[in-house]
C-alpha cells in the first residue's frame, strides 16, 4: 500500500482529534537525515493506523503493519534541506519526524525505531482495544483450563473442541483446540470462520458469510499431535438458524479438513473477563 500525500481537509480532520498540546516546529522534532539512494525504515512498537507525508518530495510504503519505508524522490536538494514532515499514528500514540536531506550516504538513517520519549499519547476513537491488550487477553485464555466440554467434532481420527468463549469490549475471544490421533503431521493450509445455515434442504441455496478474525494468537503452520489457538472476532448477532463454523484445511490437494460448529446459544453464554483471569502472569 503506497502512502500518498493526504488531502489537506483530511489531515485537518485527523489532527482535530489529536490531544491538545504545545505547538512544535520542525527544529524541535526528532530529525532524520535521508538520501535518495538509501531506504529509511521506521518501525513502531504497535500497528500503524495512519501515515501522512507532508510533501511529494518523499515517497513511501507500508510493507508491514508496524513498519514504513521512506526515500526522497530525487537528488535535487542541498544538505540540511527539510524535505517533509512525516506523521505516524498508531493505536495509542502518534509521533512526527522532520526529514532532512543529506548528500552523504553514510549520514542517511537506514533504521529507526520509535522511542518512548517520542510517543505522544493518543486516544484513537477507531480502536476500542489495542493489539497489545488483545494479545495479552488471548494468551491468558490460551493458558486457562477449558470450561466448555460438550462442543466438539471428530473427523479423520482428529478431534476439534471448543474450549472457551469470552467477551471483552467489542470482541469475542474463541478458544479451540485440535487433537491429532494419527502419526501424520498436519500442515495447515488455511483456517476459515463462517456463518452458515444449520440445515439445508436440497432445494435451498446455502447462505454462507465469511468472517475475518481481528486477530489470531497462534501463527503455527504445522502440528503433529496437538494444536490450540484463540481467535478474536468483532461482536455480532446472528439468527438461531445459523451456526458459527471454524474450518481448518490441510495443504495437500487431497488433504484432510475438520470443521467445528458453534451454536448461537454458546456464543450468548460467553463469559466476561473477570479479575482473576486478567491478573498479570
Amino acid at each position: 500500500m503506497y502512502i500518498q500525500k493526504t488531502l489537506c481537509a483530511l489531515m485537518v480532520g485527523a489532527l482535530s482529534i489529536f490531544p491538545s498540546m504545545a505547538q512544535q516546529t520542525y527544529e524541535e522534532m526528532e530529525q532524520l537525515t535521508v538520501n535518495e539512494q538509501v531506504t529509511t525504515v521506521i518501525t513502531a512498537t504497535e500497528p500503524i493506523r495512519f501515515v501522512d507525508i507532508s510533501t511529494d518530495k518523499v515517497v513511501g510504503d507500508q510493507p508491514m503493519n508496524n513498519t514504513i519505508r521512506l526515500k526522497p524522490k530525487d537528488s535535487l536538494y542541498v544538505d540540511g534541506q527539510v524535505l517533509a514532515i512525516v506523521t505516524i499514528v498508531t493505536e495509542r500514540y502518534r509521533t512526527q519526524y522532520a526529514l532532512l536531506y543529506t548528500t552523504r550516504l553514510q549520514e542517511a538513517v537506514t533504521d529507526k525505531e520509535v522511542q518512548r520519549q517520542e510517543m505522544i499519547p493518543y486516544n484513537n476513537p477507531a480502536v476500542s482495544m489495542s493489539t497489545e491488550e488483545m494479545t495479552r487477553f488471548a494468551r491468558q485464555i490460551w493458558n486457562s483450563p477449558a470450561k466448555i466440554r460438550n462442543v466438539s467434532t471428530k473427523q479423520h481420527r482428529m478431534v476439534m473442541r471448543l474450549n472457551n468463549i469470552y467477551s471483552a469490549g467489542d470482541y469475542f475471544f474463541i478458544d479451540y483446540s485440535i487433537e491429532n490421533r494419527t502419526n501424520i503431521r498436519f500442515d495447515i493450509d488455511q483456517v476459515r470462520v463462517k456463518l452458515s445455515d444449520k440445515k439445508l434442504s436440497k432445494a435451498t441455496n446455502a447462505q454462507v458469510i465469511e468472517l475475518n478474525p481481528v486477530m489470531s494468537l497462534e501463527g503455527t503452520k504445522s502440528f503433529k499431535h496437538g494444536y490450540r489457538n484463540v481467535i478474536v472476532l468483532k461482536k455480532m448477532t446472528f439468527p438461531n438458524d445459523k451456526v458459527l463454523t471454524i474450518e481448518m484445511s490441510e495443504k495437500q490437494i487431497s488433504g484432510r479438513n475438520i470443521l467445528l460448529s458453534i451454536d448461537y446459544e454458546d456464543v450468548l453464554s460467553a463469559d466476561s473477563f473477570n479479575a482473576v483471569l486478567l491478573e498479570e502472569e
